[in-house]
């Protein structure tokens, strides 16, 4: 779920918590940040998810239409909210002490060069390559695609100069695809 998504990145360095002053961060390990709020979260929503599949489960079926056993599970219903509050609020205070860590981010995308793949192929078509998927394809499946290799294959390609010219502004930092329309197109749906 989100909390150990978040807590990867924590792990993994492309997200970075903020130090707080007093802290203990680790029994063990003086110099590190918990990301103890991530992991209360992801504690609390297993607790809470638990108890509210098992009302799904429990709760439609009655015993010869006179079975009250779900009037001692019905009383379970705050535990759930409570780990459900928790959760959210270790989520809340978890995300207000981390900061994105834009280099790390910055190296991971420059690092994968294959990200700008699906725009190369849509400025091909455009330009009327059919076999766009299948030149891309030849040079990234199973090996490495960085700069280097990218451009390399932009320059060998048979196009004319304003398409090469279009493929070598691509790059994994820039290249958003539809993502702006997207998110444009879900938030006029919901403000309906």
């Amino acid at each position: 779920g989100y909390a150990q998504d978040i807590w990867r990145y924590i792990s993994d360095g492309i997200l970075k918590q903020r130090v707080v002053e007093g802290e203990i961060g680790s029994s063990t390990m003086p110099q590190k940040v918990n990301p103890i709020d991530f992991e209360n979260a992801e504690g609390n929503l297993g607790v809470a998810n638990a108890l509210f599949s098992y009302y799904a489960e429990k709760l439609p079926i009655s015993r010869l239409q006179r079975d009250l056993s779900d009037s001692t599970v019905r009383r379970t219903f705050g535990t759930a909210l409570g780990h459900s509050l928790l959760a959210w609020n270790n989520l809340k205070r978890g995300m207000s002490r981390v900061d994105a860590n834009e280099e790390k981010i910055r190296q991971e995308l420059n690092a994968h060069w294959e990200i700008v793949g699906e725009g190369a192929q849509t400025i091909l078509r455009a330009a009327g390559r059919s076999d766009a998927y299948e030149s891309l394809l030849a040079q990234t499946r199973g090996r490495v695609f960085n700069e280097n290799s990218y451009r390399l294959w932009v320059e060998e390609l048979e196009i004319d100069e304003e398409t090469r010219g279009r493929l070598l502004g691509l790059s994994p930092e820039t290249y958003i695809g539809l993502a702006v329309q997207l998110v444009d197109s879900v938030i006029a749906g919901h403000s309906r």
